[in-house]
């Protein structure tokens, strides 16, 4: 493993830049001996990358006031936990793997958080990319998580991460009561200010 924390996949590879766990696609990373080389690789796969979207559909990352779309996937325990079954609830939708370095630091603070507010009304769904289910469940012990958390395996090409555009981890998703998306990667001082204006009635 680099020494980022975090390890690299066959087509891509995460590393660490900032506070996230950043994809950085092959063509990035290959150089060419030439630039014109360089520049005829890049359009032949940004035209590629354009059929590719139009042929399959994929949908931009989902925006402030679209309604959640529904993530249906199994529990550390196999049963299948829906997102859409928290409604009614305050909801953070949130992305990560156990070998990202900067998910592991932001559970520690949602660890702190979620006691405070649990219990009245909010709820956090993690949703694990990991395709290692043991170090998926090695994480959760360690860093003590017990609000819900699913698993797909598949890293940056797990159909749930690549469905809602998920190109950097952690990444997360601010839910209201009615299953609309209000925020995305908040600060943990706007989030918890959010959660405050959000539960006071």
């Amino acid at each position: 493993m680099p020494a980022n924390g975090c390890p690299g996949r066959r087509e891509g590879l995460p590393c660490y830049y900032l506070n996230t766990c950043v994809l950085l696609s092959r063509p990035q990373r290959e150089r060419s001996f030439s630039k014109f080389d360089t520049m005829i690789n890049r359009k032949i796969i940004s035209l590629f990358s354009f059929c590719f979207l139009l042929g399959t559909g994929i949908k931009a990352q989902p925006h402030q006031g679209d309604i959640a779309a529904d993530i249906a996937l199994p529990s550390v325990n196999g049963d299948t936990i829906h997102l859409s079954s928290l409604k009614g609830k305050v909801v953070l939708l949130d992305f990560w793997a156990s070998w990202c370095v900067p998910c592991r630091a932001e559970n520690r603070d949602l660890v702190k958080l979620y006691p405070k507010y649990k219990n009245k009304g909010f709820e956090i769904f993690s949703v694990s990319i990991d395709d290692s289910k043991e170090d998926w469940e090695k994480a959760i012990k360690k860093d003590k998580i017990s609000w819900l958390q699913v698993n797909q395996g598949g890293g940056w090409y797990a159909p749930t991460a690549v469905s809602w555009s998920i190109d950097a981890i952690p990444t997360t998703f601010l839910i209201d009561k009615e299953g609309r998306l209000i925020a995305m990667d908040l600060e943990r001082k706007d989030l918890e200010k959010a959660l405050k204006d959000m539960l006071a009635d």
